[in-house]
């Protein structure tokens, strides 16, 4: 039999919380363990926390690392301390229930079981747990095969013209992944589905005017060399990965929120823009703050 997992008990935020498999590896590219996880986001939460505020949260868990499987998981897991922070949804005829990171000790919790990604919808929920209209856009830039960060940002700057002449202030993230999100706070004026519309309108436009290298449709076949602009992620049931949340790939890149400085950098050389590391997330916000604030309205 198998020795089991070795444990510490540790103090967080005047919490007593027991984490385990520090030494696992997560990320195997560059061996980066569970127990440099949970630095990292110790580290970031100042930053992090504001965006997660009261946005029931979806994890992607990676019980053995990014190199193994991975799941989504909504509700909150079982076993869950009573203390956890979380809301209770109505999805059709089913409720689910997730957890809200209100703090260093719930972050850490649900890291310690593996919940490298944190996604969240574009609504908050209010204190009486009732959900709240849409207070973002989100312009989801996913680029096909043979396209990158360089497409991206030629079709990020182009965004950002249409969102400015509608009275937006877009905030660009590169996701850590392959793409750019852009988004914008807007006022609790919209439903979801209107923001949606709005959306997938600006995407025609962008695929009338660049038909070489914007695509609007979900048609997989349609994407190479092309961006496709994904309207839908203004519906309600659908969330984005939180600005500063780690992501499941081989290395430990992070979505990062970045200056229009650097798109438009990014958009003249393909080595102009990269996808950025965890470490290097930490450093940015030193030295820069949160680029992303403006999203906190």
């Amino acid at each position: 039999m198998a020795d089991p997992a070795p444990k510490v008990t540790v103090e967080v935020a005047g919490r007593r919380l027991v984490v385990s498999n520090l030494d696992k590896v997560m990320y195997p590219d560059t061996e980066t363990t569970k127990g440099e996880v949970l630095h990292y986001y110790a580290r970031i939460a100042p930053v992090l926390l504001p965006h997660l505020a009261r946005r029931p949260v979806t994890r992607v868990r990676f019980p053995h690392g990014t190199g193994g499987m991975s799941f989504f998981e909504k509700n909150l897991p079982s076993g869950a301390p009573a203390w956890l922070p979380r809301v209770t949804l109505a999805h059709g005829s089913d409720t689910i229930t997730y957890p809200l990171i209100t703090g260093v000790d719930t972050l850490t919790y649900l890291a310690n079981l593996a919940s490298l990604e944190l996604h969240v919808p574009q609504w908050q929920v209010d204190a009486d747990d009732q959900r709240l209209p849409p207070d973002r856009l989100v312009i989801d830039l996913d680029p096909g095969p043979g396209a990158g960060l360089q497409e991206c940002s030629v079709v990020a700057l182009r965004v950002r013209e249409r969102l400015v002449g509608i009275g937006l202030s877009p905030v660009p993230v590169t996701s850590g992944s392959k793409g750019i999100q852009v988004y914008a706070v807007v006022p609790r004026s919209h439903s979801s589905d209107e923001l949606s519309a709005l959306a997938q309108q600006l995407a025609q436009e962008l695929t009338g005017e660049f038909p070489d290298l914007v695509v609007w449709k979900m048609a997989t076949a349609l994407r190479p060399g092309k961006v496709f602009v994904d309207w839908s992620q203004n519906t309600a049931a659908k969330t984005t990965i939180s600005p500063y949340s780690l992501r499941g790939k081989g290395a430990p890149f992070a979505a990062a929120p970045r200056t229009w400085e650097e798109l438009e950098r990014g958009a003249t050389t393909p080595e102009g823009l990269t996808q950025v590391l965890a470490d290097e997330v930490l450093t940015r916000v030193e030295r820069q703050g949160d680029l992303a604030a403006a999203l906190l309205g």
